[in-house]
């Protein structure tokens, strides 16, 4: 049997699911702004316990790896990034939760050989390119700001 490309085109709008994406989207953009605003509530709360807003910020970062980290452990972040797809892809958890699922993943070939060395296959470019970024910007600034 022989079909027209028109046809096949047909078949395949036919059996093909519709696109939820501006469903989608949205969903995202609220997961990671309900992150951001979790992130922000935190912060606001340790700046009233008495941290500098300096601490506080790094307090933040910590709670929120830690969080990510312990959610991934549990198998929530994998159930939330699911549903919200790019939502969960805010840096500071994505990185942490990217991290973690390595070395969850790699534990059954040994903590060194296996969590050591697999959660880097992640971790590892980021660092390198982080470093190496902020080194040059670093040298760069250095030497323009006389004319800053």
């Amino acid at each position: 049997m022989k079909i027209t490309v028109e046809e096949y085109g047909r078949l395949v709008g036919k059996a093909s699911p519709h696109s939820k994406l501006l469903r989608d989207c949205l969903w995202a953009f609220l997961v990671g702004g309900g992150i951001c605003l979790a992130g922000e509530a935190l912060r606001k709360a340790y700046m009233a316990a008495g941290f500098v807003r300096s601490d506080a910020g790094c307090m933040t970062s910590v709670t929120l790896i830690a969080l990510s980290a312990v959610t991934t452990a549990l198998g929530w972040y994998h159930k939330l990034a699911a549903k919200a797809g790019a939502g969960t892809l805010v840096p500071i958890t994505g990185f942490a939760n990217a991290v973690v699922s390595q070395a969850i993943e790699a534990r059954s070939e040994g903590y060194v050989t296996g969590v050591g060395a697999k959660m880097f296959q992640i971790a590892g470019p980021v660092i390198v390119y982080g470093v190496l970024a902020s080194t040059a910007w670093g040298a760069l600034y250095y030497f323009l700001r006389p004319w800053i």
